[in-house]
């Protein structure tokens, strides 16, 4: 309306009950001044968006820094599962704290002529569409209607790595409480090593999301994975080959030794003691059809929740 004055938004005005932020910078004030309030307006938001860029900046440097890229995803599915190995995996939450866990247990999923995958027989729904996507895809699928297991797509067709256990790192009371609210309030109290030795657990624990799904390790802000920079490389005769658990039912491919752990780690969900008596690995980065079977008889210590 004619020759009525536009109100500036307070974001834009000139707080009167700081009136030395007026002073400050006298020349940048003088100058906002004759601005007009649309060429105010933009200047405001141009400075926001450069200190927000610069928050931002600062607050991924670590990340970029240790954090695991495409290339280190395009692997087949076994060297990739061992390759896992002492990576840790990190949860950010919304209120910016961050959770770490790193990986001492994998099992390789290979596709195709893998009969205990879910991708077996080039098998491709919209549950198991993650394993058929580029390598370092999240693939988040549920067991038993109310756990969630955690996998990581690899070079291969339909081939996927699924993260078995961890070791906590940072964060062990939240942890602790996510946890404990999946659990009766009078079962005891979990040690360390229990926060995360198992598939279901380590989601339960770093709150890993159905919603996770299809998305990708390399770019994603809430999930990725890091290089530990204090960790020494992984001896490959410190990493034991031994057959999967929980796939029973899937004949010869159930003994076939693509499961991998570090040997002697305590958090390890799975120990089997033959596979661990044994030195080297076992399971070299071969195609489905390749890999030996295992034929000792099973010897396993494992904890009654995978």
């Amino acid at each position: 309306m004619a020759g009525t004055k536009r109100k500036l938004p307070a974001s834009l005005a000139i707080s009167s009950e700081h009136p030395e932020s007026a002073n400050t910078f006298p020349n940048q004030t003088q100058a906002k001044r004759k601005m007009s309030p649309a060429k105010l307006k933009k200047l405001v938001i141009s400075e926001n968006i450069s200190n927000v860029t610069a928050e931002q900046s600062q607050y991924f440097t670590n990340d970029l820094q240790h954090r695991l890229g495409e290339d280190f995803f395009q692997q087949p599915c076994i060297r990739l599962a061992k390759a896992l190995l002492g990576k840790v995996l990190v949860r950010r939450r919304s209120d910016g704290t961050e959770l770490r866990g790193r990986i001492v247990e994998t099992e390789s999923y290979l596709g195709g002529e893998d009969k205990a995958s879910h991708s077996a027989g080039g098998k491709r729904t919209a549950r198991n569409l993650a394993m058929f996507m580029k390598p370092g895809t999240i693939y988040v699928y549920p067991i038993y209607g109310i756990y969630l297991c955690m996998n990581i797509s690899s070079e291969g067709e339909g081939a996927a790595v699924l993260l078995r256990s961890l070791e906590p790192l940072q964060g062990l009371p939240i942890m602790r409480e996510l946890r404990a609210a999946r659990r009766r309030e009078s079962a005891r109290q979990l040690k360390d090593k229990e926060l995360c030795n198992g598939p279901s657990k380590l989601c339960q624990a770093l709150n890993i999301p159905r919603c996770f799904d299809r998305r990708d390790l390399a770019s994603d802000p809430e999930v990725w994975l890091e290089r530990d920079p204090d960790e020494s490389p992984i001896n490959p005769q410190d990493i034991v080959s031994a057959p999967r658990i929980g796939i029973e039912s899937h004949g010869e491919w159930a003994k076939k030794p693509l499961r991998f752990y570090l040997r002697g780690h305590p958090c390890v969900s799975v120990v089997n003691k033959a596979a661990d008596g044994r030195s080297g690995n076992v399971v070299k980065d071969l195609g489905p059809s390749e890999v030996q079977s295992g034929t000792e008889r099973p010897d396993v210590r494992r904890t009654k929740q995978d």
